[in-house]
């Protein structure tokens, strides 16, 4: 019996591969290939995502930007709002966020304790200075995770959980692609699209390995007197000691880590929980009653903090749609449509227009002459 032959094997069924098989569908033969029992078991499902303008860098901006209005008007958004706050001292530390922002399209404005008080109670009072940013809102992960695999499974992408790649063997026309199950299966292009696991499928091709390394970040739940507020915004401290936000009266807080580790299934560490909750009691006068959960996930980096979409350029048949650190989920309606096109050699619409598929590309880790500061 001849083995199907597919367009595109995309490795990773999280919302990175998710959403790009979503927009290849239409247009080609995909299959999705998930190493886990379920799509989006480890960085995808355990986020606390947020879809915040600033989030990720200048570079990230316009891939947010461009994912925006889809967002929002299909339902995936709640508004939720930012403040970066800052002590005395941070004065320099919010100019320059000022400054590296100017320019990008980004709505952001400087405020100070009175703009705090109004938004965010039960701050200390060093806390007196703070840039706000009102678009933030917060990202229905769940559902646009489950749309993506609604409108795959509509354009005929065949998704396979429990099909970790053991073996890629290029061969005339594309590759042989062998789980470690035994199962084969034949495709013209491999996707890499395995998040922390991206440099080890790259080493399976023959790839040159980007150094894309992931982090772990831990999020506790926290019950909290009084109550957190619902309409509480997202608060960060703009040295990056921690964050939090509102869920259904409880708060969810992060120290903002980012420990080096393997990939792995990640658990939070005490020690990490123990750092969170002293750096939120030094910063508010809230009194934690319990610490109701604790998780902690994956956030996969390349070297200069910037995702990586495209072809390979020196393995035919092989491209990277990963490195995409805790801003994949925001960005990856333009993202993936971006990514598509190219690999599909279709034009820009009216989504990523604005977008320059060239400063995402791998081939910036292979041409001195291209590559950008970390």
């Amino acid at each position: 019996m001849t083995e199907p032959i597919y367009d595109f094997a995309i490795v990773g069924a999280g919302i990175a591969g998710a959403s790009l098989a979503a927009e290849l569908s239409p247009q080609a033969r995909v299959l999705v290939l998930e190493a886990e029992d379920m799509p989006g078991y480890h960085s995808t499902g355990r986020s606390a995502a947020f879809w915040d303008e600033c989030y990720g860098g200048p570079g990230v901006v316009p891939l947010t930007l461009a994912s925006g209005d889809f967002l929002r008007e299909h339902g995936f958004l709640r508004p939720r709002g930012a403040l970066y706050i800052g002590r005395v001292n941070d004065k320099c530390a919010l100019d320059e966020f000022m400054q590296e922002y100017a320019g990008t399209g980004v709505s952001i404005e400087r405020t100070g304790r009175a703009g705090i008080d109004k938004r965010a109670p039960h701050l200390r009072q060093e806390w007196c200075d703070a840039i706000w940013e009102p678009a933030c809102a917060d990202i229905d992960v769940a559902a646009l995770h489950q749309h993506y695999l609604k409108v795959l499974r509509q354009g005929g992408v065949d998704l396979l959980c429990r099909a970790r790649v053991a073996v890629l063997d290029a061969e005339p026309g594309g590759w042989r692609i062998t789980t470690q199950q035994g199962e084969t299966h034949r495709a013209a292009c491999v996707v890499n699209a395995a998040g922390a696991w991206a440099d080890d499928l790259a080493k399976l091709a023959g790839a040159r390995p980007l150094g894309i390394k992931p982090f772990r970040r831990t999020v506790v739940q926290l019950r909290v007197e009084p109550e957190a507020p619902d309409d509480l915004p997202l608060v960060f401290d703009i040295k990056g000691g921690f964050y939090f936000k509102p869920d259904n009266g409880r708060l969810w807080l992060s120290p903002h880590d980012e420990i080096p580790t393997i990939p792995c299934d990640a658990a939070p560490e005490e020690m990490d929980v123990a750092i969170a909750i002293d750096r939120f009691e030094q910063a508010t006068d809230w009194t934690i009653k319990g610490v109701e959960r604790r998780w902690a996930g994956l956030r996969s980096f390349s070297p200069d903090r910037l995702p990586v979409y495209g072809a390979d350029p020196e393995i035919g048949g092989f491209a990277w749609f990963a490195g995409q650190g805790g801003f994949g989920i925001q960005t990856a309606v333009a993202a993936a449509r971006m990514t598509a096109q190219t690999l599909l050699g279709r034009q820009p619409d009216a989504m990523t227009t604005t977008l320059d598929p060239a400063f995402y590309s791998p081939l910036r880790y292979h041409d001195v002459s291209c590559a950008k500061a970390g």
